[in-house]
Parts: C-alpha cells; structure tokens; sequence
C-alpha cells in the first residue's frame, strides 16, 4: 500500500498546484463522479484509492487499469477538501486553443473573463454542459480550470465539451467572432433584458464577468450586445452561476427544435 511519502504520491500532490500542473501536463480528478467521467472521457493515467473506497466503488474500479492503494493520510494530501472521498485520478489536462474549442460551427459558448471563484467556474461549466453548449472559455485572469475545486464543481462536465484557455481577452473575443458567434455581455445594467433581446437565436457567445467587480469596460464596449437578467422580485442581483445559467438556458430554449 502507497503512503504519503511514496514517490508516486508524492509526484500527483504537486499537482495540487498550479505551477505543477502546467510543468507535467496533468491534473488530479478527485470523487466518484469526477472519476467515473475521467474514466469515460478523459485520458487517466494511474487512479489512487483507499481500501475503503475501493469496497465503496468495486465497479467503478472494475473496468480501470493501474489502480493503487493508498492509506487515508496520502489521500488526505491528495484531497483539496476537508473530507477526502479516498478516489483520486490522475489525468492529462483538457484544456485547449479557442480555435480547437470552437472549431466546427458553434451555436452557443460561454466566455469566463477574470472569474476568480473556482467553485463558481466549475459551476459554469457544469450548466454550459447541461444547456448544450459547444465550448467554454477561461479568458483573461480566469482561474485555473483544472483547480481541484473547480473540477469538483464540474460534476465531471470538465471531460465533456472543449474548455479553453486564453489570456488575451481581446483574442478570446476576436476567435468568437472568426468562428461566426455574436459576442453578448451577461450585465445587470444593460439597457436590454432578456425578456426584450433580440438575436438570441442567433449563434452566441455569452461573455461573464468576475464575481465582484463584472465585465471590464473594455469588454462591454467589445461586446455586440449587454444584456441584463430581469429582477422581478426584491433580490438585489444573482450570483454568478445563477445568472450564467440562466443566460444560457435563455439562448438553450429559444434554439431547440
């Protein structure tokens, strides 16, 4: 049984860093259902597990190759939560270009701009998945998609659809536009609702902001259109997966067949 100063285990906890991830090229997918989906989708390389969790998921386990066991302290270092789930994947990262991402004719993407939250990320993610979305994007100072918590947010959705990564938000923008979506700003003081938006059944990349600060200015005015979510109660604003899920769901509904 692997411990904690195991040498293998001792290479997948530095990819609880950022900075380990980008140096190996992979990141770990902590849960049963990250794990079940990384193992459907993704590329996993070895799969950590307690002997708990592996009477827990004996068929998870059935169909995986290199599994090791490893004692609760390797699994707590493993964890990025205070209670360890005791099943670990490492896998290879998923991230790619915006040109790989939209590739083909997108209908409808959505656009991270310097969300910080990597709970709120993943939860994005997770809805742009759910609503049908061709692709997501982490532009601009964007968390890292492949932050534990992040993943964990996803429900496995991050092995779903292509997820990219571009600094540059000018870029980010400019490679929606070449891939033929209007680019449309989630913001709460637009003139236009979502009640009263037109072209939403157009293609459509919906751009959203940081949790506290929006969109920069300079993207709202990039933008082809700012668009609100309508308040009709005494709620002073949604968070942002909230108001993201509804966004999406919006242009989701009015493109079904």
């Amino acid at each position: 049984m692997f411990t904690h100063k195991t040498p293998r285990v001792v290479a997948a906890r530095r990819l609880t860093t950022r900075s380990g991830r980008q140096e190996s090229g992979r990141f770990l997918a902590e849960g049963a259902q990250a794990v079940k989906e990384a193992l459907r989708h993704g590329h996993v390389h070895e799969l950590f597990v307690t002997e708990a969790a592996a009477t827990r998921h004996a068929d998870l386990l059935a169909g995986a190759s290199a599994v090791s066991l490893i004692n609760q302290r390797a699994a707590e270092l493993l964890s990025e939560t205070r209670t360890p789930q005791g099943i670990v994947a490492v896998c290879d990262t998923v991230s790619v270009s915006p040109a790989t991402a939209l590739a083909g004719k997108p209908k409808l993407v959505a656009v991270l701009v310097g969300v910080a939250d990597p709970g709120n990320a993943g939860s994005v993610l997770r809805v742009a998945d759910a609503a049908g979305a061709d692709a997501v994007i982490f532009a601009g100072e964007s968390v890292d998609v492949h932050n534990g918590k992040c993943v964990r947010a996803s429900t496995g959705s991050v092995f779903h659809l292509p997820v990219a990564v571009e600094r540059d938000v000018s870029s980010a923008l400019a490679a929606c536009e070449a891939a033929g979506l209007r680019t449309v700003a989630a913001h709460g003081y637009a003139d236009a609702d979502l009640d009263s938006a037109a072209g939403l059944t157009e293609p459509t990349a919906w751009l959203f902001g940081n949790e506290a600060h929006g969109l920069p200015e300079t993207v709202l005015a990039a933008a082809d259109q700012a668009v609100r979510v309508p308040i009709y109660g005494k709620a002073e604003s949604l968070n942002l997966a909230t108001a993201a899920a509804v966004c999406l769901y919006a242009s989701a509904l009015r493109n079904r067949p």
